[in-house]
């Protein structure tokens, strides 16, 4: 990647190029559906593991800090609400993405680099396919649902780890922790959570296809390439989960 502004410009100018033509391939038909379920399945696989053994010290730290915080205050009633919440909304969409860049989102642009290099992308241009609609779109799809999916898993573990430390490691009430669930956390938290995965997923995979696809200089390249595609992603998702909750603070009302 260029480190001129005008290299970098013209970088990022590619890239969003690249997501407009996603979305404006999306709905053509035929729809590539035995490459969706195979990158699913593929995605799914590399991620469920790692995202739920690093879910739970995620958990496991955010009950901990809030635990000895709502201590100090004399508020242990709230222990419960306030990890839900801080799991839910945040650490569940960070660590989905986290995942999916660093473990999906590496394996897609490494296969898109490997067939790039080898001239298969150029010979099914020369055959008039087009190299979006055929692997890119597929991909992004899987990765967006099954980033929808681990952050349930991820909100699931991430709970179930907070209240195991909490309970056992702090002494704290169990009954008191699962009564104060629904004090400060609501259903549009659930919403806009698996919205920010949805997000995070489709950025992820749109950015490891695009370095994948623009890979040159050999296997060296490929590896430059998926080094990028990581570094990228994870300003992206930050840039964006900002956003995001930005506008979600400003729209849906909070519990006080």
């Amino acid at each position: 990647m260029s480190l001129s502004p005008k290299g970098a410009l013209r970088q990022s100018g590619s890239l969003f190029a690249m997501a407009l033509d996603v979305l404006r391939t999306l709905p053509r038909r035929p729809f590539q559906v035995r490459e969706f379920i195979q990158q699913s399945w593929f995605i799914a696989s590399v991620t469920i593991l790692p995202t739920a053994l690093v879910s739970i010290p995620f958990g496991a730290v955010i009950a901990l800090q809030i635990g000895g915080l709502t201590r100090q205050l004399g508020a242990q009633s709230f222990s419960g609400a306030a990890s839900v919440l801080a799991v839910l909304r945040e650490a569940s969409p960070i660590v989905t993405a986290l995942l999916i860049a660093g473990a999906g989102g590496t394996a897609i642009c490494a296969d898109l680099g490997a067939r790039k290099i080898r001239d298969e992308i150029d010979a099914m241009q020369v055959l008039g396919i087009d190299p979006i609609h055929r692997l890119v779109v597929p991909r992004v799809l899987a990765s967006m649902v099954v980033a929808v999916l681990l952050n349930g898993l991820v909100s699931v573990v991430g709970v179930a780890g907070g209240y195991f430390f909490n309970v056992v490691l702090q002494n704290g009430t169990p009954g008191a922790y699962l009564a104060s669930f629904t004090t400060l956390a609501q259903l549009s938290d659930l919403w806009a959570a698996e919205l920010k995965a949805l997000v995070f997923g489709a950025i992820a995979a749109i950015v490891a296809s695009y370095k994948g696809l623009t890979a040159k200089g050999g296997p060296k390249g490929v590896g430059d390439a998926v080094n990028q595609s990581v570094v990228i992603t994870f300003m992206l998702l930050f840039v964006t989960n900002f956003v995001m909750t930005a506008v979600y603070f400003q729209i849906v009302p909070q519990r006080g």
